[in-house]
């Protein structure tokens, strides 16, 4: 069945204080192009999270992203209250030994000392929070591949309505081409006629008919036209990536119905012709979100 890469998915998962937010995005592209937006702490982490990604995307231009919030207070900044005392004494013993008056607002004096609110400890990731911030972006992924096969339904039952407008129209071809030959037939007979002194072999005329009409003859486009109609329902039930292959089957049909219509010599049959063109163009407009 076919997958699009057009997706979405975000999960956010509690971890103590924490909020771990995972969100990833996807459009179409040519081939994975993953870009990532990572909090500091999860960093280490990043290459393993490209590959969880590229195993369950495989293509597409993908955003991924994870930040933390935390709850108010948990990330203020600590006051070093062994320093502050610290800072306190010294400054009492200089102002009794030089005489210099001691400040009026310590509190304001004592937090603008150097390292007083400094927060020197360094976060470090443990296997606990990593296994949290795991599952959060294995769930948004699943979220995303759901997403994504979602609007691969819809873009199946697109394509099988525009396949079979395209088969429709295949098959009103075929009255206007015996019509066609007849006119053709009878058009060229009538200009001989209108030419009195015009002389000629009957015979030799019959088999110039035969050859013209032979090479405006469309049967085989219109068999080939037919079984990459085929083809194509047939590769979108199979597994999920024939996105391009999709595409050159619709490039294929294009050949056929470009040759169709420069064989198609009667004003019914281009029209047509030209209708196949617009329900084939809706469908590679489509095809390349297909994965």
């Amino acid at each position: 069945m076919i997958q699009s890469m057009t997706g979405y998915g975000k999960t956010t998962v509690t971890y103590k204080e924490k909020k771990i937010n995972v969100e990833i995005k996807s459009l179409n592209s040519k081939a994975l192009d993953l870009s990532t937006r990572i909090a500091p702490l999860y960093r280490e982490k990043e290459m393993e999270m490209r590959q969880m990604i590229a195993q369950a995307v495989v293509r597409g231009k993908v955003d991924l992203n994870v930040w933390i919030e935390k709850e108010a207070g948990a990330d203020a900044t600590p006051i070093n209250a062994a320093l502050v005392e610290n800072y306190y004494h010294q400054i009492q013993d200089i102002a009794s030994k030089t005489g210099i008056p001691v400040p009026q607002d310590w509190f304001y004096t004592l937090v603008r000392m150097p390292d007083v609110l400094t927060k020197t400890e360094v976060e470090v990731l443990s296997d606990e929070e990593w296994a949290v911030a795991k599952g959060a972006v294995e769930d948004a992924i699943n979220k995303l591949v759901d997403f994504r096969k979602q609007e691969g339904a819809a873009l199946q039952k697109k394509f099988s309505e525009k396949i079979d407008n395209i088969a429709g129209l295949l098959a009103s071809i075929e009255p206007f081409e015996k019509m066609r030959v007849e006119k053709i037939r009878s058009r060229i007979i009538e200009g001989l006629k209108s030419i009195p002194e015009a002389d000629y072999d009957k015979n030799r005329l019959e088999q110039e008919l035969i050859y013209y009409i032979e090479k405006l003859d469309i049967s085989e486009e219109k068999q080939r036209l037919a079984n990459h109609l085929k083809y194509f329902r047939e590769t979108m039930d199979e597994p999920a990536g024939q996105g391009k292959k999709l595409g050159f089957i619709a490039q294929e049909m294009g050949r056929e119905i470009n040759t169709t219509g420069s064989k198609s010599n009667l004003a019914e049959m281009q029209n047509i012709v030209v209708k196949m063109k617009d329900e084939l163009e809706q469908i590679k407009e489509q095809v390349l979100n297909a994965l």
